[in-house]
């Protein structure tokens, strides 16, 4: 049994813990930014496959104390990298840290190097990988604490948030396991109405559209596991065709989208019919100001901008009042989540909202608003007119 770690917007850690059991995991255990867990080979597959959060799948190949950069270097070196790859593949190497020692992690990462071709030149007649920082066919990352050094062999390749669906984007896209998390903590399930009034260039959408359909996120694009010497072809094959099988025929989906922004418009739409979900999803280009309620009720996502400048901060704080003027005036019975840098924005609303989770966008610290509207309550402000563009 092979232990792994599997990483994850910070936020989503409980999550994922809950959809590694779910895989088949073992052992599973939460740390920042992601989870630890054990099991077999077809387990890192099927997560790596069917995970809609998680950002990479790491094979946890090595681990030792260290006091300096030669103590790292012999840890790489007995690593029997040879059984795990061949020495005609290409190689990428990343160190990351925290409360580490060692002054330089650009040292670090050639040492790992080192000791990684100096093994294949030990056992290979003096052979060994080329790198290529790329598109390697192979990536080790070695992880260091204050005092422990961790190797691991990266199985995903591309981070597993690139399903091979979306090509246009617009300015500051959230990405997908992101979006597939906030629409998992609003609580939304294929048959409920939802609507992205700053869609974008779709990762809502495109993410909820998957969902409805029951499509694997990565059933349509390769891994890094492929490329091993232990990869299992017949069990992956078997994996991928039931997860295939298991798609629904796409069909309306009562997923709605809009956006001011043509250009936003235009780049879902092309997103969707890559996608082959175009049918499943209502798009319109419409000022969020002016927007009505696509059905009775539902759940309401957006990702509006953050404002990092003090003229957008200005303009937000104006805007606001307006979009809770909209959601009082359209949106009764509906459940509303804002995900979001701007920690003013309820106020400047003045809604209360029902729920405040943490998250991260990278390392910028967010929140996701659950704001619940019901008729005739909330109402505390007025609106004040302005036009305004999403982010994702």
């Amino acid at each position: 049994m092979n232990s792994y770690f599997a990483s994850c917007p910070r936020g989503l850690e409980a999550l994922l813990a809950e959809d590694i059991a779910g895989f088949g995991g073992q052992h599973v255990k939460i740390v920042g930014g992601g989870v630890m867990f054990a099991g077999e080979w077809p387990v890192c597959y099927a997560i790596n496959l069917h995970s809609r959060l998680a950002t990479r799948v790491l094979w946890r190949v090595a681990a030792r104390g260290y006091v300096k950069e030669d103590d790292i270097y012999r840890l790489a070196l007995d690593a029997d990298w040879p059984s795990m790859f061949a020495a005609t593949q290409t190689l990428r190497v990343d160190v990351t840290a925290i409360k580490s020692p060692l002054k330089s992690l650009d040292f670090v990462t050639l040492r790992v190097k080192d000791g990684i071709c100096d093994r294949f030149r030990r056992d290979c007649n003096d052979v060994r990988p080329s790198i290529d920082t790329r598109e390697p066919d192979v990536r080790v990352q070695a992880f260091l604490t204050e005092r422990d050094c961790t190797l691991y062999v990266d199985t995903s390749g591309d981070p597993l948030w690139q399903r091979g669906l979306r090509q246009k984007t617009v300015e500051a896209p959230l990405k997908e396991n992101l979006a597939a998390g906030i629409l998992r903590l609003t609580g939304w399930q294929p048959g409920t109405p939802l609507f992205d009034p700053m869609c974008g260039s779709g990762t809502f959408l495109l993410e909820a559209a998957q969902i409805a359909h029951n499509m694997a996120p990565g059933a349509r694009r390769s891994f890094a596991f492929e490329r091993l010497r232990n990869f299992d072809a017949g069990i992956w094959r078997k994996l991928r065709e039931a997860a295939l099988a298991a798609e629904k025929p796409v069909a309306w989906a009562q997923i709605f989208g809009a956006d001011i922004a043509l250009q936003a418009v235009r780049a879902a739409t092309a997103n969707l019919d890559r996608a082959g979900l175009l049918e499943a999803v209502d798009l319109i280009q419409s000022d969020i100001a002016e927007v009505a309620a696509p059905a009775e009720g539902g759940i309401l996502i957006c990702n509006p901008p953050y404002g990092v400048r003090l003229e957008e901060q200005e303009s937000l704080a104006a805007f606001y009042p307006q979009l809770a003027s909209v959601l009082k005036k359209h949106f009764a019975g509906w459940t509303c989540h804002f995900f979001t840098a701007d920690l003013r924005m309820p106020k400047l609303m003045r809604l209360t909202p029902s729920k405040k989770t943490p998250l991260y966008n990278g390392a910028l610290e967010c929140r996701l608003f659950e704001i619940r509207m019901v008729a005739g309550s909330n109402r505390k402000g007025a609106a004040a007119p302005m036009k305004n563009t999403g982010n994702d």
